[in-house]
């Protein structure tokens, strides 16, 4: 039955419902898929909805038979997502922990959220989006190294300059030459 045949209270039912559906908080795809059906069935030719909302003629004859069979639910999305591991409780509760630490680190997250919430992800990026949720880079690069030692450094940098002064002839002969390493510690290597 075409759009002429069918009773104009009907019509007029099917509209009012899809503008209802249309003015509520929808997918942006349940949206073009309401408007294609409301536009074919105020008689709009469908090769000028396609070309108005930049779809196929036959999305707006598959959506509108959906429409036509199973109402409203028949253009809403089917697929919803699976359901977080974290309700939106415990998602602001993780947020706040990273937000109020200096630095940060995936694996204490990892470990937080284990013991804590008994939540542990399949995926390194369910971790990586709570650190983005948070406005925080991950790989943040820090001003001070949290294990910066000045105790240490001061200790090695005296055993450095022991070597140094014991080697001081061979140094200045050209027998031996000194290479350096820096990691987090020094390394002194005499050749």
């Amino acid at each position: 039955m075409n759009n002429l045949q069918l009773p104009q209270k009907d019509m007029e039912k099917e509209i009012a419902l899809l503008e209802s559906f249309i003015k509520s908080d929808i997918d942006a795809r349940e949206l073009k898929r309401a408007i294609a059906v409301k536009m074919a069935l105020l008689g709009n030719i469908y090769h000028e909805i396609s070309q108005i909302l930049g779809v196929s003629s036959f999305f707006v004859g598959y959506w509108k038979k959906q429409f036509k069979t199973k109402g409203i639910a028949g253009i809403k999305l089917g697929h919803k997502g699976s359901k977080g591991y974290l309700t939106a409780r415990q998602n602001t509760e993780v947020i706040e922990w990273l937000k109020n630490k200096e630095y940060w680190n995936l694996d204490e997250l990892v470990t937080y959220l284990a013991q804590e919430l008994g939540v542990i992800y399949k995926s390194k990026q369910s971790y990586y989006e709570l650190f983005d949720r948070a406005k925080i880079s991950w790989k943040k690069t820090q001003k001070t190294n949290p294990k910066f030692d000045k105790e240490l450094v001061k200790k090695k940098t005296e055993e450095i300059n022991d070597i140094l002064f014991k080697n001081k002839a061979g140094i200045e002969s050209g027998e031996i030459i000194v290479l350096f390493l820096y990691q987090f510690t020094m390394n002194l290597h005499l050749i």
